[in-house]
């Protein structure tokens, strides 16, 4: 199973797939590669950072099945060709555009679409993490419209109000796209 978690930046997607790692061990982690830059904080391996001409060379060779450059940033983000281990299923942590890529290429693919409570929460959480407000506001806008064609193309909406709960609905997502049970969930 393809499972993508996208949603408009600062709705908490990254938190959310954190902890679906910690809890089900059926799920493998897709890296995606971006041309912009780390930001204060982040690991290392949050992203395979490369330079733009290194991610065209990448396009060129087909070896993403979806990329984009972000309005308002124009940084290039994209998901490589995916190389699932056998047994798990694959998850993917992108943005709305490189989502509707993804579903034209494998219709069966599970969109779940994560939104944040409010637009001052949203607002609130890119600033901690580190956003100026020029790119809050940027970031809100294209959020909104995102919100919008999210709702009409995803399979499942969560709203991120508590992070605890909002996993726990995304497990019981994966759990009955799975046919009811979760696959190997973390002991604890």
């Amino acid at each position: 199973m393809i499972v993508i978690l996208s949603g408009p930046g600062g709705v908490g997607k990254g938190t959310i797939v954190g902890r679906l790692l910690e809890r089900d061990r059926g799920l493998w982690i897709s890296r995606s590669w971006t041309t912009r830059p780390r930001r204060a904080g982040e690991s290392a391996d949050a992203y395979h950072f490369v330079d733009e001409k290194t991610f065209l060379a990448r396009v060129e060779e087909g070896g993403f099945v979806e990329w984009t450059r972000f309005p308002g940033n124009d940084h290039l983000y994209g998901t490589p060709t995916l190389e699932t281990p056998a047994g798990l299923d694959a998850l993917l942590e992108i943005e709305l555009d490189g989502a509707e890529q993804v579903k034209r290429r494998y219709p069966d693919a599970v969109l779940i679409l994560v939104v944040a409570p409010s637009l001052e929460d949203q607002k609130n959480r890119l600033r901690g993490r580190g956003d100026d407000e020029g790119s809050v506001a940027k970031r809100v806008e294209v959020g909104e419209a995102e919100e919008r064609s999210g709702r009409e193309l995803a399979d499942h909406v969560v709203v991120n109000d508590d992070v605890d709960r909002a996993t726990e609905e995304v497990l019981g997502i994966l759990a009955a796209h799975r046919g009811g049970c979760a696959a190997s969930p973390a002991p604890g």
